[in-house]
């Protein structure tokens, strides 16, 4: 059996005001979720209740990774926030399109449309301007 952080990558991609952008990358299932939770569970207490999640990378996820999402989302509807997914592959977005949770999650096709939707005094600057 691998470990989580052998399957599962997650990358702070920008973190301003209240959002934050994290990519994803690798497998989402029962092994790595609580690798996800963590790592996106700690922007959320660091007031970031705005989470995008650039799922251009995740090449699979199974219900555990479906489930990990749609608790990462209660969690930022919880603080008044909300998650938004950018760059769902076909394989992903058939799990979300046959379990239903499509109608629950708001996916988007690029990471700056998902930042679109956040209300404009919260919306950071994409992309990020060079450090």
């Amino acid at each position: 059996m691998y470990g989580d952080k052998d399957r599962i990558i997650v990358t702070e991609l920008l973190a301003s005001g209240s959002c934050a952008v994290l990519r994803v990358t690798g497998e989402l299932d029962l092994w790595t979720e609580t690798h996800l939770l963590d790592q996106a569970g700690r922007r959320v207490a660091d007031g970031r209740r705005y989470l995008v999640l650039d799922l251009t990378a995740l090449a699979f996820c199974d219900s555990r990774g479906l489930n990990c999402l749609l608790s990462l989302n209660w969690l930022c509807r919880h603080m008044e926030g909300r998650l938004l997914l950018s760059g769902v592959g076909a394989q992903v977005m058939r799990a979300l399109t046959i379990s239903g949770a499509g109608k629950v999650l708001r996916c988007f096709p690029s990471v700056g449309r998902a930042l679109a939707d956040i209300p404009g005094a919260e919306r950071p600057l994409w992309p990020p301007p060079p450090s």
